[in-house]
């Protein structure tokens, strides 16, 4: 298939994947921000938040699963190797219900842009053999914590047979990237995840993807939508009912493809779909 006839599975005009993200932090650390407006000096660990960062293995991604459950709608949940560790029954409860799960890096704070090369390839196997152990499926999809990915990341990747990954940042379709071990699918990242609002209004979630649904459903045949969603952020009930009311919205529409990231690559290499570029799209 050509990029310049380019079309969804039964010409659907829209298709969305819901990303969960499933983070954890090394020991003292925690995330970089969080709902508190007065940071604490240097030097100090930051109790308070460590405990807030434990909110989504706790209860975030299972008010999330119960969610997209209710709604029969499979997500991908992208978690770091330590989570298989510290909640393991819910990443059980994913795999469970029908999700997929994908690497994320060990630790969210463990990057893979200050590794060697040998460490970063032995910090993607962990997590996927880690996940793979709990599970009971060896994930076969990743993104790299903080877009931190090296040039040796996609084909480290392939050599542990990974299909897709999300560590793509020049586009707003999936496409195919060649390594020295083969290919991989990219899948573009959301720019607007749920940590941008949860300080100012949630609302402001809902309003962005309802936006961006209406113009790539009116203007671009095609469209991709990638919905990024924290355990830890998203899933608190303030967050939780903004994206419940977002995928009610989509799942209004016939010709809308709800579907998993490797749902989307796999389709995509079937029919034979490399690079559909914007240029290509409308203007071939």
């Amino acid at each position: 298939m050509t990029a310049s006839n380019f079309v969804w599975p039964h010409g659907k005009r829209v298709a969305v994947v819901v990303s969960v993200l499933g983070e954890t932090w090394s020991p003292g650390k925690s995330p970089s921000y969080f709902p508190r407006t007065s940071p604490l000096k240097q030097g100090h660990v930051d109790l308070a938040g460590i405990n807030w960062s434990q909110f989504g293995g706790n209860e975030g991604i299972w008010r999330i699963t119960r969610t997209l459950d209710d709604l029969g709608i499979k997500g991908t949940y992208f978690c770091n190797g330590r989570l298989a560790e510290l909640y393991p029954d819910a990443l059980k409860q994913i795999a469970k219900s029908g999700h997929d799960i994908a690497g994320h890096g060990y630790y969210q704070d463990e990057l893979l842009t200050y590794m060697t090369p040998d460490e970063e390839r032995a910090t993607i196997k962990k997590t996927l053999d880690l996940l793979g152990n709990v599970s009971g499926t060896r994930p076969r999809g990743w993104v790299t914590p903080i877009y931190g990915w090296t040039e040796h990341t996609n084909d480290f990747l392939v050599q542990e047979n990974v299909l897709w990954c999300c560590d793509m940042l020049d586009g707003s379709v999936p496409k195919r990237r060649e390594t020295k071990s083969g290919p991989i699918m990219l899948l573009p990242w959301s720019d607007f995840v749920d940590n941008r609002v949860l300080r100012a209004s949630p609302r402001n979630f809902l309003d962005v993807y309802k936006d961006t649904f209406d113009y790539l459903y009116t203007h671009e045949p095609m469209g991709f939508i990638n919905l990024g969603f924290h355990g830890h952020f998203g899933g608190r009930p303030l967050m939780t009912a903004m994206l419940r009311q977002v995928l009610q919205y989509f799942q209004g529409f016939p010709d809308v493809w709800l579907a998993r990231h490797g749902e989307i690559a796999q389709w995509m290499i079937d029919a034979k779909v490399e690079e559909p570029s914007y240029a290509k799209r409308f203007f071939a």
